[in-house]
């Protein structure tokens, strides 16, 4: 698993200087529109890029414009918020426009940070544009300048090999001891992650406040335990979808999406006093597309002391909210008084190894014959379907192909019935299992 940080990248400019041309062509994609109507890419758009064996988030952003009018202003505030949060910045300028007030304003702000930036001119073809249209930007008094047709390829290579080199190598992070645990704490906004973290390491590291939102990127804390080492890692909050517009918000859910793809156990927690919310289960739902094993903190149990009936209403919410993840462990949990952090650990312990578990592989055969003779497998166009044998093809999470004669004819009901069979015969009773259906490989004939 990559453990790194996820590295932004930010697309910022005018409008209408192609930073959507830009962005299809490194995404591959057509996911911005790209239309010459200034301010037609009017939020951010973003999309895991692999260069050679990196990986970044590139977001593409409106264009910024004077604060004339209010839809110009919130481009500018999103812009502006870019150069905030991204690690790395593409600033585009248009070589056929020439270079403009606004350039140079934009150029002024660009020095102030200590972020890479790439002054990009764009909308250069050829040779002969780039030395007819690129000295004028030569003005602005930076020490390289890259020209590029977003369009048609011309610079781009030369841009990606740029980039490549600013960017961390796989696996290259703080070297953590061997065997560490990496944990990441999510959940919407001011439920408590910052302080749930301050009471595990039992002291101030990290700002704590009464403020939704002030944990704007991931952080990391190494803690020993005993003989064990973990990487705390603490999230932003992520809020509904609806609500991300005007705030620094959609970076932080890249950023805590992020952390999620880097960690082995995701820590959800959950506000005793509101209950389970739809963004909760959303929340969830991000762990499990991850694949990653997941405890569940219900923080700030103490708001429900003496209120049994309470107590009783809010673990069955849960209950019945996470059906598809029933797997997970909940604990009942108070950043503010300690209470249920002793037992913390001792369930990590237990999730961890389940998730890294290896299994012989006749175990896992046994446990599909015994599945296959208490409940026969069903027909598929008018074919009993077949299972010849199953092995594990990895772990974190545990998952374990099974050869059939027909693998797409296994209905989703039957698939559940054979993990659920896996999960029990061989205890794997708190973390997702996925179970794959791969078809007999035919000899060739000659």
């Amino acid at each position: 698993m990559d453990s790194n940080p996820v590295t932004l990248v930010a697309l910022i400019g005018r409008p209408n200087v192609g930073k959507s041309t830009l962005f299809n062509r490194m995404t591959r994609s057509r996911a911005a529109i790209v239309d010459p109507t200034p301010g037609v890419t009017r939020d951010r758009h973003y999309a895991q890029v692999s260069l050679g064996e990196k990986v970044f988030t590139l977001v593409d952003t409106g264009g910024i414009e004077e604060e004339s009018d209010v839809i110009s202003g919130h481009i500018r505030r999103q812009a502006m918020q870019a150069v905030t949060e991204a690690d790395i910045i593409l600033f585009l300028m248009d070589g056929r426009g020439g270079l403009t007030p606004s350039d140079i304003d934009i150029v002024q702000l660009l020095r102030r940070t200590d972020k890479q930036v790439f002054f990009i001119v764009n909308k250069i073809d050829s040779p002969q544009q780039e030395s007819e249209l690129l000295s004028p930007f030569w003005e602005i008094g930076v020490e390289k300048l890259w020209p590029l047709s977003s369009d048609h390829g011309y610079g781009y290579q030369e841009l990606l090999d740029g980039l490549e080199t600013m960017l961390p190598a796989a696996g290259q992070e703080q070297a953590l001891p061997e065997g560490t645990v990496r944990l990441a704490f999510l959940g919407r906004p001011n439920v408590g992650k910052s302080s749930m973290i301050n009471a595990i390491i039992g002291q101030e590291r990290m700002l704590v406040s009464e403020i939704a939102g002030t944990t704007r990127d991931s952080v990391d804390t190494l803690l020993t335990h005993g003989k064990y080492s973990y990487l705390l890692i603490d999230t932003a909050g992520i809020r509904r979808k609806g609500k991300t517009t005007d705030k620094l918000e959609k970076f932080s859910i890249l950023k805590a999406l992020g952390s999620l793809s880097r960690c082995h156990i995701a820590l959800v927690l959950i506000d005793a006093g509101q209950g389970v919310t739809e963004q909760d289960i959303t929340v969830l739902g991000y762990t499990q597309e991850e694949n990653r094993a997941c405890i569940i903190l219900v923080n700030k149990w103490d708001l429900l002391k003496g209120d049994t009936a309470r107590q009783k209403k809010l673990i069955e919410e849960i209950a019945a909210a996470t059906t598809f993840m029933s797997f997970a462990p909940v604990l009942k949990v108070s950043a503010l008084t300690g209470q249920g952090i002793k037992r913390l650990f001792p369930e990590i312990g237990r999730v961890y190894r389940q998730f890294n578990e290896r299994f012989p592989t006749s175990a896992l055969n046994q446990v599909l014959e015994q599945a296959v003779a208490r409940h026969t497998p069903p027909y598929h166009h008018g074919r009993r379907l077949k299972f010849y044998y199953t092995a594990q093809i990895k772990t974190a999470p545990p998952t374990f192909a099974i050869i059939a004669n027909s693998p797409k004819g296994v209905h989703f009901s039957y698939e559940r019935y054979l993990v659920n069979q896996f999960r029990e015969g061989l205890g794997l009773d708190r973390v997702p299992v996925r179970v794959l259906f791969r078809a007999k490989k035919q000899r060739g004939n000659k």
